[in-house]
């Protein structure tokens, strides 16, 4: 039987074979992250700048691309430093700080899908009463609201996590210290970890992506009835680039929870995915299907090269 103790540092090892492909492997994850920062602060900056972009859908957007940030800045140069310094070591403390605002991210990121679904369904399904109810001062309070909430949901999950027995087992085959990997390096898991873990999934997983689900509907529902083919081509276009992004973000995350957890490679091929391709092709994929958005950032690539 494994004898319990506290674990003072986790040692990551991500990729097999390192030595020879580390280049490659460095300069992919560097490239990634560079292009997700980059595309995603024009995307912050635009919408700052341009006043008719200062609407609560682009409001909501802005935010999306912040977390976007956040998410890539919470694992990429981390790694990049283990792969460029050959350090894998990660103390206890780093872990589960890493840990901290990686949550954060997620619980931001699935709240705000939701909200932005919300957005949608009000603007098509009761457009008469949209600006009292997303008006700029609630659209404020409703994305401060998101991000308070997600910081406090990170500091209780993180807390009850810190309470686990842990084994002599300090290897982590991932790129960033994750809830599906530590919880393999426990003896015990303690019951109101699981009780956290099970509200966790239920409050900022199942429920967003249910309330998603219902808001979408009813926007069918509305735009079915509309006898204009126009009108409702432009009701489904408004709508598009956000079920592409909830589809990837949500598709990938589901992918990666039911991979068996003897599956390591499996595992961190979809962490990959959905902490770095998919922050980077969000802002894309909005930009793309938005035409005032994409204006916009043509305008700032203009200012600047020419």
């Amino acid at each position: 039987m494994k004898k319990e103790t506290s674990v003072q540092y986790f040692y990551l090892l991500p990729f097999s074979g390192e030595t020879r492909s580390k280049p490659f492997i460095t300069a992919f994850f560097f490239l990634i992250y560079v292009v997700g920062v980059l595309i995603n602060s024009s995307i912050i900056t635009v919408i700052c700048l341009e006043v008719q972009l200062h609407k609560p859908m682009y409001l909501f957007i802005c935010n999306l691309s912040i977390v976007d940030i956040f998410y890539t800045s919470v694992t990429v140069p981390k790694l990049l430093h283990m792969l460029l310094s050959g350090n894998h070591i990660v103390s206890s403390a780093q872990c589960y700080t890493q840990l901290y605002f990686f949550i954060t991210a997620g619980s931001v990121e699935e709240t705000l899908l939701f909200v932005m679904a919300y957005d949608r369904y009000v603007a098509i399904c009761d457009p008469l009463h949209y600006a009292q109810i997303l008006g700029q001062r609630n659209c404020f309070l409703i994305s401060f609201g998101i991000w308070v909430v997600a910081f406090l949901n990170a500091l209780l999950y993180v807390t009850s996590a810190l309470h686990m027995s842990s084994c002599h087992s300090y290897l982590i085959h991932q790129f960033f210290c994750d809830v599906k990997s530590l919880t393999k390096n426990t003896c015990k898991v303690t019951e109101m970890f699981l009780i956290i873990d099970g509200v966790e999934v239920l409050l900022f997983g199942v429920v967003p992506l249910m309330c998603t689900f219902l808001s979408y509907f009813r926007i069918f529902f509305v735009v079915f009835k509309i006898k204009s083919e126009e009108s409702r081509r432009k009701a489904f276009s408004t709508c598009s680039s956000h079920i592409a992004v909830v589809s990837i973000y949500y598709g990938t995350c589901l992918a990666e929870l039911l991979i068996p957890s003897y599956s390591d490679v499996l595992d961190l091929s979809f962490n990959i995915i959905y902490t770095t391709i998919v922050p980077m092709t969000n802002p894309i994929i909005y930009s793309l299907k938005n035409f005032n958005l994409r204006a916009a950032l043509l305008g700032l690539i203009k200012h600047f090269f020419w």
